[in-house]
C-alpha cells in the first residue's frame, strides 16, 4: 500500500506544535506557581518591615498633603533623606515584577498589565499605610503610598519586559543568543520514503531498434 504522503507531514507537523503547546501551557503554569509562592514570602517580609513597633523618642506628625513630604527632603538634600526616600521606592518594586507573574497574564498587552500592577501595588500600599497608623513608632504619611507606586510602576515598565523575555525564551527553548522569534513556524519534517518500495518505476529513455 502507498502512504500518503502530505497526511504524513500534517500528522507530524500536528504532534509537533500540540507538543509545544503542551510545554508552553506547563511552564506558564509553573511561573504562576513561582510567582505566587514569591508574592507571598514577599508580602510577609514587607508587611513585618513596615508594621513592626520602632522605639523612637519622636514621631513626626501625620502629612496629608501630596508631595510635601518629597519636597521637604528633596529641599534639604541630605544623605538620610534620600535614603529615606530611596527606602520608600524600593519597598514595594518587586510587586511590579511578582504582580504579573503570579496573575497569570503576563502575555497580555505590557500597558495594560503595568496599569493593572499599579493599582494593585497603590492598594497595597494604603492597606499598609491604614495599619500603620495603629503601630507604635510610624505616622500617616500621603507621600509614602506614593513613593512605593512610583517604585511598582518602575520596575513594572523597567525589570518586567526583560523577565518576561527570558521566560519566553526559556520555554520555548530557544537559546538567548539566538536570533529565533518566540513562537515562530517549525518547518515540517521531510517527506517519508515508501517503505515498501512501491513508488513508481523509473523511466528509462526510449532506444531505437536497429533494422
Amino acid at each position: 500500500m502507498y502512504r500518503n504522503r502530505g497526511q504524513d507531514r500534517g500528522v507530524i507537523g500536528g504532534v509537533q506544535r500540540h507538543g509545544r503547546g503542551g510545554d508552553t501551557a506547563a511552564s506558564a503554569s509553573r511561573t504562576r506557581v513561582a510567582g505566587l509562592v514569591l508574592l507571598i514570602a514577599y508580602l510577609t517580609v514587607a508587611g513585618w518591615l513596615a508594621l513592626r513597633p520602632l522605639p523612637v523618642p519622636w514621631v513626626a506628625p501625620p502629612n496629608l498633603q501630596p508631595f510635601a513630604t518629597i519636597r521637604s527632603d528633596l529641599a534639604e538634600g541630605s544623605l538620610d533623606a534620600l535614603r529615606g526616600l530611596a527606602r520608600d521606592v524600593a519597598l514595594l518594586a518587586p510587586l511590579g515584577v511578582l504582580l504579573p507573574l503570579a496573575s497569570g497574564r503576563a502575555e497580555r498587552p505590557l500597558a495594560v498589565v503595568c496599569a493593572r500592577t499599579v493599582c494593585v501595588g497603590a492598594l497595597v500600599s494604603s492597606a499598609m499605610l491604614l495599619l500603620q497608623s495603629g503601630v507604635p513608632g510610624h505616622s500617616v504619611n500621603v507621600d509614602s503610598v506614593l513613593l512605593n507606586t512610583a517604585g511598582v510602576a518602575l520596575s513594572c515598565l523597567l525589570v518586567f519586559p526583560l523577565v518576561r523575555a527570558w521566560l519566553r525564551r526559556r520555554s520555548t527553548g530557544v537559546p538567548p543568543w539566538t536570533g529565533s522569534v518566540p513562537g515562530a513556524a517549525v518547518p515540517d519534517a521531510l517527506p517519508l520514503r515508501d517503505e515498501a518500495g512501491g513508488g513508481a518505476p523509473p523511466r528509462t529513455a526510449r532506444v531505437g531498434i536497429a533494422p
